[in-house]
């Protein structure tokens, strides 16, 4: 293996072609040290770097490709509250800490839109995030939302839409009803992981691009080695999430690559934008195995969806999504698509994200299964905490026990890609 063989460029997605900035951080060619090392430049590892950052630490910050090279830079960039996950640890840990998972269910969401304002960070927000039923059977799960937040005197706008209002407001019959809630919303995801890079760089962050990561040498300050450099930390904390095959002694079969895949049309006519989506809020759907669509800044419905476990790429993206958006919108048939792109998202089995610590001073924080824009910034602020002393928050998931699939990590995506086809079966049947 070549050690200075450049990183990769990112992927010809919309997201890349409107990037506010193409960031240029130098490569790692000597030695350095400092309090923390995060390793990856996702969501995951520039949220943590910032939260460090504006508490005082000198971080280094380790990407192999670019800032938001991954899943960050390409997901459909519905900004939803939650963590998956958080029903089985309450289960697990009673109802004494409901409060705190109903925090931490929103805590995302906050960090996010503290952070936009704080830094100016231009990502293209839009409030409203819109969850529908293709099935009647799944509004009861509206109810239970609206429940919830009733219980928690939630002060944000939501409500509960039935068919004809849903249908009037997407301009499909595809829909039996909707949720819609005013504090979720939709953004470009590339845009924000750049813009909160920049503010972790402006304060003081060393930022390293095209430098992947060869090997961590543990001990009292474990040592970080790319090709070219290194950097010595009181601790080190792995954010590589799908793409990152580090510690494999410890992490290897925790979590599974899945491919998730968008496309984006051409911009669309106003009267069209009318008919679609005139309040331009983020739409998914109650599936398990989800469909998702927004509108862009300019106007471009991008479709996603449809996400493959096996590890196979399909042969066309757009021929493997476009039937999908043509179910919901038949009228944009003859809409041309101007992108289409793909990437790994992280699986966890029991779709908890996988946090913990290998040899006291080396964290790791991965797997958010699809759902990880608002907890990838939950997780910086667990992660800080963590390395400051403070694990509450950080030991309600790292006391999780994890299943590690035997074999070779193929191996594993086809078990779950056999599970997974029990959920898309279930998905097409019933009402």
């Amino acid at each position: 293996m070549n050690l200075n063989k450049p990183g990769k460029e990112h992927t010809r997605s919309y997201y890349a072609a409107s990037v506010n900035e193409v960031t240029a951080y130098p490569q790692l060619t000597d030695h350095r040290s400092v309090d923390i090392c995060v390793v990856g430049a996702g969501f995951t590892g520039v949220a943590t770097a910032l939260t460090l950052a504006e508490r005082g630490f000198s971080v280094a910050l380790l990407e192999a490709n670019r800032v938001g090279w991954g899943a960050s830079g390409r997901n459909g960039g519905q900004m939803i509250n939650g963590v998956s996950g958080l029903a089985k640890i309450r289960k697990r840990h009673g109802d004494s800490i409901a409060d705190i998972l109903w925090d931490m269910k929103w805590r995302g969401n906050d960090i996010i839109r503290e952070r936009i304002q704080k830094y100016n960070i231009q990502c293209d927000l839009k409030d409203g995030f819109l969850e529908v039923a293709p099935k009647a059977s799944q509004i009861a799960y509206f109810d239970e939302y609206a429940e919830e937040r009733r219980r928690h005197d939630f002060s944000h706008e939501y409500e509960i839409w039935d068919r004809e209002k849903t249908r009037a407001m997407l301009g499909t019959d595809a829909f039996h009803g909707g949720f819609l809630c005013k504090r979720d919303g939709h953004l470009h995801p590339l845009n924000l992981c750049i813009g909160e890079a920049r503010a972790a760089h402006d304060l003081g962050v060393q930022i390293f691009e095209q430098s992947p990561v060869t090997g961590i040498e543990h001990g009292s300050r474990p040592r970080v080695a790319t090709g070219q450099g290194s950097v010595e930390a009181k601790a080190v904390i792995l954010a590589g999430n799908a793409y990152s095959q580090l510690e494999p002694e410890h992490l290897s079969n925790l979590v599974f690559p899945a491919g998730s895949y968008i496309i984006a049309t051409e911009p669309l006519s106003d009267d069209v934008i009318e008919e679609i989506n005139p309040l331009d809020v983020a739409v998914c759907d109650a599936n398990e195995v989800v469909d998702y669509f927004r509108l862009s800044a300019d106007k471009r419905l991008l479709f996603g969806g449809a996400c493959n476990y096996s590890g196979r790429e399909p042969d066309s993206i757009q021929s493997y999504i476009r039937p999908r958006m043509l179910r919901v919108y038949p009228r944009l048939k003859d809409v041309r698509i101007d992108f289409e792109w793909g990437g790994k998202i992280g699986i966890v089995l029991n779709r908890i994200p996988a946090l913990g610590r290998i040899n006291d001073n080396v964290y790791y924080c991965q797997g958010y299964s699809g759902h990880g824009v608002c907890p990838t910034h939950l997780m910086g602020e667990i992660m800080s905490d963590a390395i400051a002393g403070t694990l509450e928050r950080f030991d309600l998931f790292a006391n999780i026990k994890h299943f590690r699939l035997p074999g070779s990590q193929w191996i594993g995506n086809q078990i779950i890609a056999l599970g997974m086809l029990y959920y898309k079966i279930k998905d097409r049947i019933g009402r």
